[in-house]
């Protein structure tokens, strides 16, 4: 068993002012579960903004959340600079006891999210490998049940969009990389490898949407399923 003192919230976001409201009105929810659930645990949730050229900084700001500000384009850079800020804030507290809860600007979660992951490493996992789903609203019906006719092993799958692993676990990786793609696979092979312990979490509702930050990633793959014939 693995007490969890803290439990801090990273979101990247890169021109996300439509979205990100929704993502951080989810995460104030889940924050309040939690504590509700777990009296005594610190909640804090920090935005990375990376090269936000339209008004996400404004939204973001509604919510009084802390903020980091970087210039690369890039969701290993955005999201490792994240995980930095969780380090400087985390002070005194032991890293083991440091959970580190990642999430995207166009995902909304669900109310008992941290509470379930605060009991999965509670349970003595250093890593959580959430699933996600996309908005069905947001997409044919038949994409839709393609996507969860491929998605119906979550183990088999890993997203940045629903990740949490202790700041221990993190050092033991090496961290993030600086790519632009596949930073949440990389870190978790290394988490893996490194013999941290592992388990599957909930699912997370990201956007349906077809056009993205950055080519091949979500939502390239969703894109490549709405083309496919029914």
């Amino acid at each position: 068993m693995t007490a969890v003192d803290v439990v801090h919230v990273v979101v990247p976001a890169h021109d996300e002012e439509e979205l990100i409201g929704a993502c951080l009105a989810s995460v104030a929810t889940a924050a309040a579960h939690l504590g509700g659930a777990v009296p005594g645990v610190v909640v804090r949730s920090t935005v990375v903004l990376d090269a936000c050229t339209d008004g996400t900084a404004a939204v973001v700001a509604a919510y009084g959340v802390d903020t980091v500000v970087v210039d690369a384009t890039s969701v290993g850079v955005a999201r490792a600079a994240g995980v930095g800020r969780v380090v400087e804030l985390a002070g005194g507290h032991r890293a083991e006891r440091v959970l580190v809860a990642t999430t995207d600007a166009d995902c909304v979660v669900p109310d008992g999210w941290l509470v379930d992951l605060h009991a999965r490493v509670g349970a003595g996992h250093d890593l959580v490998v959430g699933a996600v789903h996309p908005d069905p609203d947001d997409l044919p019906v038949g994409v839709v049940e393609r996507w969860w006719a491929r998605h119906r092993r979550p183990e088999e799958h890993v997203h940045g969009a629903n990740l949490a692993f202790t700041l221990a676990a993190y050092a033991r990786s090496g961290g993030l990389q600086p790519v632009e793609l596949h930073e949440d696979v990389l870190l978790v092979e290394a988490m893996r490898a490194a013999g941290c312990r592992w388990t599957t979490g909930t699912s997370v509702r990201t956007s349906g949407r077809t056009a993205g930050r950055v080519r091949g990633g979500f939502a390239t793959y969703l894109a490549d399923l709405v083309a496919q014939p029914e």
